[in-house]
Order: C-alpha cells, then sequence, then structure tokens
C-alpha cells in the first residue's frame, strides 16, 4: 500500500478477531511511530505495549470512549516523557505525529486501530497513571487498541474545500 492510499483509506477500527498480533507487528508499527518528526528531534515520547488482558479489561473503567479494549488483543498507550523534551510543551505535536504513524502503520501492514485521546482530560490522564503505575515525568496523550480487524469500514472523502483559506483569512 503506498502512503497516499494509506492516508486515505485508514479508518477508526474498533472490533477486532481474536488472532494475535505478533511481537514483530508490534516492533514495526514502534518503529513507524518513533520515526515520527519530533522538535529538536528530542524524540519525547515512550510507549506502553499493553497485552495484560485485566488491564486492558480495566481501561474503560478509565476511559468512557475505550470500551473496545478489553476485546483488542492489545494496546499500545502512547505518553509523553516531559523530562526529554527540549522545547516545553511540543510533547503533545511529538507524540501527536508518533500516533498518526503508528495508526498509518496499523492499517498498511493489515491491522485496524483507533486512537483514544487521554490527555488533556485531566480525570483520563489521572485514571491512566493509577492503572499503570506511570511516574510524574510520563503523561498518557492517548491509548491505541488494535488487532486484525473485525470490521470494513469504506474510505471517506474528507476534503472539504471551506476549510481552506488562502493567504489571509479575509
Amino acid at each position: 500500500m503506498n502512503a497516499m492510499e494509506a492516508i486515505l483509506t485508514r479508518r477508526s477500527i474498533r472490533a477486532y478477531t481474536e488472532e494475535a498480533v505478533t511481537d514483530e507487528q508490534v516492533e514495526t508499527l514502534l518503529r513507524a511511530a518513533m520515526a515520527a518528526p519530533s522538535a529538536g528531534n528530542a524524540q519525547s515520547w515512550t510507549f506502553m505495549v499493553i497485552r495484560d488482558r485485566e488491564l486492558l479489561d480495566a481501561v474503560p473503567t478509565v476511559h468512557p470512549y475505550a470500551k473496545m479494549t478489553p476485546q483488542a488483543p492489545l494496546a499500545i498507550l502512547v505518553c509523553g516523557d516531559v523530562s526529554a523534551e527540549k522545547y516545553p510543551g511540543f510533547w503533545v505535536q511529538d507524540c501527536s505525529a508518533a500516533v498518526e504513524n503508528l495508526l498509518l502503520a496499523a492499517h498498511a501492514t493489515g491491522l485496524g486501530a483507533v486512537w483514544t485521546g487521554i490527555y488533556p482530560d485531566a480525570s483520563r490522564v489521572e485514571g491512566f497513571r493509577r492503572l499503570f503505575s506511570l511516574p510524574e515525568h510520563i503523561i498518557p496523550l492517548a491509548l491505541v487498541p488494535l488487532g486484525h480487524p473485525k470490521e470494513h469500514k469504506e474510505q471517506a472523502d474528507r476534503f472539504n474545500p471551506d476549510k481552506i483559506k488562502r493567504d489571509r483569512w479575509s
């Protein structure tokens, strides 16, 4: 799958088969995530691969929009490491770019995934801190449940020329 096809056909997948995701597949996704640009090349991210069924089952207790997680064979928690920042506050952009790369790599390799946002919702951040014993300098940005897709979604054309301004706002 070429890059444009991956970008234009990627969809949020919330239903997965029971087929396992291999360590090699996970490494491919993490390599893609870590290839993302970051402010000052600080790479102020860290990734937690979650396969523990009890933890996956507990995620909906701290995130109301992550109800698909108990059915996923695994999830990747994408966090900012504020101790690694070169430019304070840019960890959010760094991690967001990493999440998008991860989602595109999942789709391009035949997996399905969905971005479930955590930060800046304080209750979600605290819930994930407790559930995964995160230290203070690690801030959870997003959880990406993933697996082999059990559903197929048609391509959506989201191009909207009304969202484009040229040179000046007016």
